[in-house]
């Protein structure tokens, strides 16, 4: 019988949030079970294991993080979509550390039929619109993207910009400016 409160749902809440507490690769379901004060056998009623409870974080986490850049391009095109995309992936990467890590969780094919992963796609190829890239310019502009914004955001969490004078934000904002200019002059465009 499931104890009173713990239902799938809340269980990738709180795993959610603990996650960003203590890390998404320190996230275990022996630690999840304590923080319900429970065992950790009464969750696998609604999880399978520990795979399918990262998988569950990491696609609420593609949700929640493909709604934030949805609205952050509402309404925008160019260079200030560009901006706004970017922003929305650091923002989010800031203020939820362990669910951005979850992003990056490699998902079964089920997980990923079930999760916004294409959304991500999707919004990166709007964005990439105004620069009128043809294929096989846009893929590889989205690998651009994805790379920069994970690069950027891997080195600034672990630290990795602290040891320079110049301020991240100023080096931020130069980068968006060099990438822009990068996508609206893409060689070889055909």
């Amino acid at each position: 019988m499931a104890r009173a409160g713990i239902t799938a749902t809340r269980l990738v809440e709180v795993a959610s949030e603990m996650a960003d507490d203590i890390g998404f690769d320190n996230l275990t379901v022996l630690a999840l079970a304590r923080s319900f004060g429970v065992k950790d056998a009464s969750l696998y009623s609604h999880i399978k294991n520990l795979r399918d409870l990262r998988q569950r974080v990491a696609v609420a986490s593609l949700a929640e993080l493909a709604d934030r850049v949805a609205d952050a391009l509402a309404g925008r095109a160019g260079k200030d979509a560009l901006v706004a995309f970017a922003g929305a992936y650091r923002d989010y990467a800031r203020e939820h550390p362990g669910r951005y890590a979850a992003t990056n969780f490699e998902l079964d094919s089920d997980a990923v039929a079930k999760s916004d992963a294409h959304r991500h796609s999707q919004m990166s190829r709007a964005v990439l619109r105004a620069y009128d890239l043809g294929e096989p310019a846009e893929t590889d502009a989205v690998r651009l993207l994805g790379s920069f914004f994970h690069g950027f955001i891997a080195l600034e969490s672990a630290g990795g910009f602290s040891h320079t004078p110049r301020p991240t934000e100023e080096s931020w904002v130069q980068m968006l400016d060099v990438l822009h200019h990068a996508l609206a002059n893409w060689p070889n465009n055909t």
